[in-house]
């Protein structure tokens, strides 16, 4: 079975090879700094330094893992080449909630990139999902948990 394509913008690209290049080049080397000093006081069954220290460890193999897995499977949306003629990924919309007449902005990233904090909302996501494709002005729907939702979309633009 294929894995499956993360779908990454460039800017989230960057942040994992940022953020793997930090893990493997300075957090290693804190923590094996902290085991050798753990390591140094003696009795390792009941050195809670040293318990921690490999707890640590694991954590970052497990991040760094899962981060080469993620950049491994990696398709970078190129954001330039963004149609804007209908919503895609990398693409910067703001939509009108019609209930609550409340204009929302969001950027459409891939799953792995999503942080609904950060207005950024996955292309797999119901609201993602059902904005992929539309264009200027159309109406969509969205169901959710909380019942029918329906957006128009306002604005459709590159994101920087």
């Amino acid at each position: 079975m294929e894995e499956k394509k993360n779908i990454l913008t460039y800017e989230g690209l960057r942040n994992y090879e940022d953020e793997l290049h930090e893990l493997k080049v300075v957090k290693r080397q804190e923590v094996a700094q902290k085991i050798k000093e753990a390591r140094e006081q003696g009795d390792l069954s009941e050195n809670a330094e040293y318990d921690a220290a490999k707890d640590e460890q694991r954590d970052i193999e497990a991040r760094i893992e899962e981060l080469e897995k993620i950049l491994k499977n990696a398709e970078v949306v190129v954001e330039d080449e963004v149609n804007l003629d209908h919503i895609n990924i990398g693409c910067q919309v703001k939509i009108l909630d019609l209930e609550y007449d409340e204009e929302l902005e969001y950027k459409i990233v891939g799953s792995t990139e999503a942080n609904s904090l950060k207005g950024k909302i996955s292309n797999e996501s119901p609201v993602g999902k059902a904005l992929i494709g539309a264009k200027l002005g159309d109406v969509i729907t969205v169901e959710t948990q909380a019942g029918e939702l329906s957006y128009k979309v306002l604005q459709i633009q590159r994101s920087n």
